[in-house]
């Protein structure tokens, strides 16, 4: 890869990483890059460093055949799919730790994420050597990390976040939503919803997070198969302190989701 991206000396070099499993986030993100760059590379790469103890790591789909027609498709100039023996050979401990950005919220329900993520995604910056990164809204508080990351690594690459897909009922696209059921699935159209709610309180003036926070609950808790991990309304820049960027992280089964939105920001549509 590092050779490949070596020979574009006059060129601008835009990544998109995923894990795969591709779909219409995915697409915008390729697209965004496609008009932002020359080059195009996709990397496509199941992290296993940010799967915890009984997550998915195992099931996560994997369909790399219909990944990569419509990779063909967007026209991408390589798509870089490392082997997990590529990325972390035997003996390789080294990994990159961001700090406080990556410790509330997904940080303190996943152990060990942030990390997976940022060394991966340090990894995936060596071997490209791009000028820019695409990543998706939905992940807010994963944006946050790299964001951090790239600063502080003195990498130079811009970090470029694009607007979260949603279906036609509000429910953000992911690669996880294939394992809901159809009932999990109309429940599951409840984060939007709530998100939505809590974006007309604070267009009406509603400023208390605690008080956004309880209007978001009772909308999700309004359906019997939601289990709240977390909702918390957070300033996007430390995911500590409190702001506008109300996120959340919801289980419909086996399956668990995130959603955030900037309350301060026109709800999409």
């Amino acid at each position: 890869m590092r050779e490949q991206t070596s020979e574009w000396t006059e060129d601008t070099v835009g990544l998109v990483p995923t894990m795969g499993a591709l779909h219409a986030g995915h697409r915008s993100l390729v697209e965004r890059a496609r008009a932002g760059n020359t080059k195009v590379v996709v990397s496509i790469f199941v992290n296993p460093l940010q799967f915890g103890a009984g997550e998915d790591l195992a099931r996560y789909p994997r369909p790399i055949e219909e990944d990569l027609e419509m990779l063909r498709e967007l026209r991408v100039d390589a798509v870089y799919m490392p082997r997990v023996s590529d990325m972390y050979p035997e003996g390789a401990t080294t990994r990159v730790v961001v700090g406080a950005v990556a410790e509330p919220l997904e940080g303190a329900s996943r152990p060990g994420h942030f990390e997976g993520v940022a060394t991966v995604v340090t990894k995936l910056f060596w071997a490209v050597r791009p000028d820019r990164a695409y990543f998706g809204q939905k992940d807010a508080q994963q944006v946050a990390v790299v964001k951090r990351l790239a600063a502080d690594l003195d990498t130079g690459i811009e970090i470029v976040v694009c607007p979260t897909v949603r279906e036609p009922d509000g429910l953000a696209v992911s690669s996880r939503n294939v394992y809901l059921s159809p009932e999990e699935r109309r429940q599951a159209a409840s984060l939007s919803r709530a998100l939505r709610a809590a974006t007309s309180a604070y267009a009406g003036g509603e400023r208390d997070p605690a008080v956004l926070e309880a209007l978001i609950r009772n909308v999700i808790e309004g359906e019997p198969l939601a289990r709240i991990d977390y909702v918390k309304a957070v300033d996007p820049g430390n995911f500590t302190s409190p702001g506008s960027l109300a996120t959340v992280a919801v289980r419909f089964g086996g399956t668990r989701l995130i959603d955030n939105h900037d309350l301060a920001q026109p709800w999409p549509g």
